[in-house]
């Protein structure tokens, strides 16, 4: 009786860490982020593109791990400021492409130390950084979030 009243103990929860340090290494981006004007979802969103260049918003949601709904006010504040231009494809008017202009393009710059700064904060070795890394991907892998 007692083993099934330990499973619902929170400290025996996988979802419980990962949620808390996922929440904390966000709030550890916004110092970095608030000088470039972007929030946590903008600034993987402008990564995404900064590697792709172009990509629809249903290729963008899947990398991201986001629905379009969560994903379109996103793309609507970075156009807003300048950082992609959203056009419907003339072939197929539900597809909307997603490009990264000149002024998106720059940021990039402006961001590279950000991955630098945000691993000082995590107090881990390299070598745990990968295998973390690497153990989150099976996980969402395992829950069938394949990319």
């Amino acid at each position: 009786m007692n083993e099934k009243k330990d499973m619902l103990r929170l400290e025996n929860q996988l979802c419980f860490p990962l949620y808390a340090c996922s929440k904390e290494i966000i709030r550890r981006y916004k110092p970095y982020l608030d000088p470039l004007d972007l929030t946590y979802t903008q600034y993987i969103t402008m990564m995404v593109l900064w590697e792709k260049k172009t990509l629809t918003i249903k290729e963008l949601g899947k990398i991201l791990y986001l629905d379009s709904g969560t994903l379109t006010p996103v793309l609507k504040k970075l156009e807003t400021k300048g950082y992609i231009t959203r056009q419907r494809s003339k072939e197929d008017e539900r597809s909307v492409s997603v490009t990264l202009t000149v002024d998106g393009q720059k940021l990039k710059e402006a961001a590279t130390e950000i991955p630098v700064k945000l691993g000082d904060c995590l107090k881990l070795m390299p070598s745990e950084i990968f295998q973390l890394h690497s153990l989150l991907h099976q996980l969402l892998s395992g829950l069938g979030l394949d990319n």
